[in-house]
């Protein structure tokens, strides 16, 4: 018998939950992300519960128990009880009778077996009673200890429910997947064969799930798969990932954290991702990025100009781009560039030099200055105005 003993499912706000619910009678069963996660030993971000109860019922039972129920989904059968500050996402057994690729019609279930049905893949079917005892209705635990991304039932029909789920099922090999084992062939060809419903998702869907993607460990792999399965150019026309893999490795050299849009912009520029719909932040990042990994400007001037963080992007991106060993310098070449401040100001040149001349003056003190490895102080730097 496989059991979860993590500390959040004998933690007493969430056992009050599950008695409020299993106290009236209804069936209380931890399922999905918190389940898979704490049986693979990830840390688990939310609790989602599922239950026979409707949704009116959830909220009545959590009401009579004195837990604050929020109707956050309840049109899609979601209630979120909050207990000790601490938000249960509950939600009633359903079973789909509609889809069209993007969202479904459902109807409510008394079985746990339907609503393991309607879920993506294998390793998200699982539940937990509240005691933490697993239930694997759809046999996904060996799927699961084998990092094996899988569909649940034909993975075509999975897809063409939502034509999301193709994206979904390279993101969760990415984080979940054994890219020894490789990729699933009956997913990889489904998706391949339904490429066209790509085109039927918002560019907004899409932007957030590749995010995602590009926030885990290693997505080179999963990112070298969607290319090769036709997704990467059906959602990103014109987009290379070859300096992907090497980013990830001297990101790890240089001890950076993964952040996805440096990530995005290994993949392209601002011109190539603006079809994703992000944020204006996130576009001037990738434009900032790629502009300043192709110029020429060294690393110190990278940090004085970008600071470090924003210089570290570039020099990374560059390093990738141009296929080279990771520099152990660089770290404190950044630093050193972002610390150092010019010193001398539009005043100290005035009145010899006004308007366009006064700019030209100081953007050529600052060339000097910067040339100078930041060495060259005020007195020197307005010495050689004459």
């Amino acid at each position: 018998m496989t059991r979860i003993t993590d500390a959040w499912v004998t933690d007493p706000d969430t056992q009050k939950v599950c008695a409020a619910l299993t106290g009236g009678g209804a069936q209380a069963l931890f399922v999905g992300g918190c389940v898979r996660n704490a049986l693979l030993g990830v840390d688990v971000a939310d609790i989602d519960i599922a239950t026979d109860a409707r949704p009116e019922r959830v909220v009545e039972l959590a009401e009579k128990a004195g837990i604050k129920a929020v109707p956050t989904g309840i049109d899609h059968g979601t209630v979120t009880l909050v207990s000790g500050g601490v938000p249960h996402e509950v939600t009633t057994f359903r079973r789909d009778v509609e889809t069209d690729g993007r969202r479904a019609r459902i109807a409510y279930s008394g079985r746990v077996e339907e609503d393991a049905a309607r879920r993506d893949f294998t390793m998200n079917a699982l539940y937990a009673r509240p005691d933490g005892t697993v239930l694997d209705p759809l046999g996904g635990l060996p799927d699961l200890w084998a990092r094996r991304v899988r569909f649940i039932g034909h993975a075509e029909d999975r897809i063409r429910e939502d034509y999301l789920r193709s994206l979904r099922y390279f993101r969760f090999h990415a984080f979940y997947g054994d890219d020894e084992a490789g990729f699933d062939p009956d997913a990889l060809s489904a998706i391949a064969a339904n490429l066209d419903g790509l085109s039927r998702l918002s560019r907004e869907r899409v932007g957030a799930e590749l995010l995602k993607l590009l926030g885990a460990a290693d997505p080179a792999p999963s990112v070298a798969a969607m290319r090769a399965a036709g997704v990467l150019p059906q959602i990103l026309p014109g987009a290379d990932d070859g300096a992907l893999a090497p980013l990830v490795a001297l990101e790890a050299q240089a001890g950076a954290v993964a952040d996805p849009v440096r990530r995005l912009a290994a993949l392209g520029g601002a011109e190539t991702v603006s079809t994703l719909r992000l944020s204006r932040a996130q576009l001037r990042r990738v434009e900032n990025m790629r502009e300043a990994a192709a110029g020429t400007a060294g690393a110190p001037e990278l940090g004085y100009r970008l600071g470090a963080d924003g210089g570290l992007d570039a020099v990374l991106l560059r390093y990738a781009l141009l296929e080279q060993p990771w520099n152990p310098d660089m770290t404190a070449e950044l630093r050193q560039g972002a610390q150092a401040r010019f010193p001398v100001r539009a005043r100290d040149l005035l009145p010899r030099f006004s308007g366009p001349a006064l700019g030209d003056k100081l953007a050529e003190l600052e060339a000097r200055w910067i040339a100078s490895g930041f060495a060259l102080d005020r007195s020197e730097l307005l010495a050689e105005t004459g």
